[in-house]
């Protein structure tokens, strides 16, 4: 699609009709990368945040606030720090690769001082409404109602840019687990999970088995007395440290992985991601291989989950029957398991309560949404909805991209295709979805990522140009195509070209490998090897010279005797000996403590005839293996 000027707009008046005052709803991810695009673009851009920080999902508090994303103090990133670093604002180097979500509300602090950004949003500010204008058909203009401290303000915006997202209203559909009204434990969705501490000496299952779900487990293992997941179609299961170490989105979301998996047939493509999944462990033998391995199912990433299973700290189970009292019985299973709590990891649904139903209907949890973005019956493309999308990777790059070609539309720098073209592409993208990863929960938010960042690129004139690349630098083009796509390669040309973009990339896995290398350890080897040899050769030495020793004082002290002779003296020495023995034989053994090494040295005793008795200074055997809340002196 080619970036022209969108039609309708007389290019004598465009001054007059061109967008310059935007309206942006939310001050998370989205809404800050959308606040940045419309500076770019010389727009002007405010933004309402309800609650009074900006940060979005990345934001913890400790207690839920509606309509907002809630997270866990314990939420780590699934997208390392340089695949989700925005494209010219890297992460701090010695952030670590994987962060917790304290580093990355940090971060977002630092993008939106960096670039002047907080002046341009309203906190403690709700978005009420948002409907057209009077004269939308000609100015696409909007009506914006919002509430502060309990009063309403009216104004009229050019442009609209929704950013809000999809992980505050929780999907719960209760109705499809009998007998939970009748269960007498606790139950809850996975939105309003905090802390551990609630799971303490309890029996919890997790229904579903999201990235959330296994988080949950994972931790509630740690207290809890029992922890089952219920899953009815399995999930891959992958660790974040993938090969050699590295990242895992630094080695597999790569330009060169990404041609090889769409130049194959869809099958081989499914067995080569199930045979990949399956090198860290066999998913069949942990309850865990996916029910329809025909269909791409996004993986769970968890470093922990398998060594979990394999100790017994969590039980893999099929999908729920039905509950009862304070038990549930599973499918094909009639045996009850009691449990205490119930965690519903169930994903979540959407809605924007804002918006009137013919601006954005929402049904069977889908909007259709050109390119997830625009309403293609909309006359004039002044609305659009940032982030409401799943890529198989980070988020950050995505809604960035969508921010930069977004504004470029309203501007009238680039225009949409007819009506007709964006139908067909929405339902083709439906069926493809279908296909590849089924029609369940959030899976219609799913796309793959590179291709679809690529197309909003190509929009704008920011995606690379490998090929030509190979001629004019071939060292960067080979980082592109090779390497890790991070989103530093599309500020290398187009609008918003950054000049630092070809160094971040050449330097990215210096930053990537700054936090874990905190020691010199080659030079440490090359000295402990060197000190470990030098103190070999001197007990070699040593040895040597006592055995030498030894054998000198036994041949000076040899003496010519006959062989009768020396036989005597040997049987009297053995008699002498035995009966030396008789006399002073071990009866009586006492032996200190009684856990792992007293246990098994008292059975010893027994069986060769002795008679021990064991002390020990606590109340119960066992030692080490004894867990105590309490720390006596002289125990750990």
């Amino acid at each position: 699609m080619a970036c022209t000027r969108r039609s309708g707009f007389d290019p004598q008046g465009l001054e007059e009709t061109m967008v310059k005052t935007v309206a942006i709803v939310g001050a998370g991810v989205s809404g800050l990368a959308s606040i940045k695009s419309c500076l770019e673009e010389g727009l002007e851009p405010t933004c309402f945040e309800k609650s009074d920080d900006l940060g979005g999902l990345w934001r913890f508090t400790e207690h839920i606030e509606d309509g907002k994303p809630s997270l866990y103090k314990s939420v780590v990133s699934n997208a390392c720090k340089e695949m989700s670093a925005f494209s010219d604002f890297p992460y701090p180097e010695d952030f670590p690769n994987y962060l917790p979500n304290a580093k990355i509300f940090e971060y977002l602090k630092l993008y939106a001082k960096h670039f002047d950004l907080v002046k341009h949003i309203q906190f403690k500010t709700a978005v009420v409404s948002i409907k057209k204008h009077l004269d939308f058909s000609t100015t696409g203009q909007w009506n914006v109602v919002t509430e502060s401290n309990g009063k309403q303000e009216s104004s009229v915006f050019d442009a609209v840019m929704v950013c809000t997202g999809y992980l505050s209203e929780p999907f719960l559909p209760l109705e499809t687990f009998p007998g939970i009204k009748r269960f007498k434990g606790s139950y809850f969705h996975s939105r309003f999970y905090k802390h551990p501490h609630i799971f303490q000496g309890k029996r919890v299952l997790v229904v579903g088995m999201g990235n959330s779900g296994v988080d949950i487990a994972v931790e509630a293992s740690h207290v809890a007395e029992k922890v089952m997941i219920s899953t009815s179609r399995g999930a891959w299961a992958m660790s974040r440290v993938f090969d050699n170490g590295y990242p895992w989105d630094m080695v597999f979301l790569t330009r060169f992985m990404a041609l090889v998996r769409n130049s194959l047939p869809g099958p081989i493509v499914r067995w080569m991601i199930a045979n990949r999944m399956s090198q860290w462990f066999d998913h069949a033998n942990y309850g865990l291989i996916p029910e329809d391995r025909r269909v791409l199912r996004e993986p769970v990433l968890n470093d922990d989950l398998p060594s979990h299973i394999i100790t017994g700290k969590i039980t893999i189970r099929p999908k729920v029957q039905q509950f009862r009292e304070n038990s549930v019985i599973f499918q094909n299973s009639s045996e009850e398991e009691p449990i205490d709590i119930v965690v519903f990891a169930t994903g979540y649904t959407f809605s924007f309560p804002f918006l009137e139903e013919s601006l954005l209907k929402v049904e069977n949890r889908q909007a259709s949404l050109y390119k997830y973005i625009f309403n293609p019956h909309l006359k004039n493309p002044t609305l659009a909805i940032i982030g409401l999308i799943k890529p198989f990777c980070a988020v950050m790059p995505v809604v960035e991209l969508q921010g930069r070609w977004v504004t470029r539309v309203f501007k009238g720098l680039c225009q949409l295709p007819p009506v007709s073209t964006m139908i067909q592409e929405i339902n083709e993208k439906k069926q493809n979805k279908i296909h590849w990863f089924g029609v369940t929960f959030d899976e219609v938010l799913k796309t793959e990522c590179l291709e679809y960042v690529d197309s909003i690129a190509s929009f704008i004139g920011a995606k690379p140009n490998v090929l030509a690349l190979f001629f004019r630098d071939p060292k960067l083009a080979l980082k592109i195509f090779f390497g890790p796509c991070t989103n530093y390669q599309y500020r290398l040309t187009g609008p918003g070209k950054w000049d630092g973009a070809r160094n971040a990339i050449l330097t990215q896995w210096d930053r990537t490998l700054k936090p874990t290398r905190t020691r010199e350890s080659e030079d440490e080897i090359v000295g402990f090897a060197y000190a470990a040899v030098t103190e070999i050769s001197v007990l070699l030495h040593q040895e040597i010279k006592c055995h030498h020793h030894l054998s000198q004082t036994r041949s000076s002290a040899k003496t010519p005797v006959s062989v009768a002779s020396r036989e005597r003296h040997g049987e009297i020495a053995q008699q002498e000996a035995k009966q030396e023995l008789l006399e002073t034989m071990v009866k009586r053994v006492g032996i200190v403590e009684a856990g792992v090494s007293g246990l098994a040295s008292t059975k010893c005793c027994l069986e060769e005839g002795l008679e021990p008795t064991c002390f020990k200074k606590s109340d119960d055997l066992g030692g080490l293996w004894m867990f105590t809340c309490l720390l006596s002196s002289g125990f750990s």
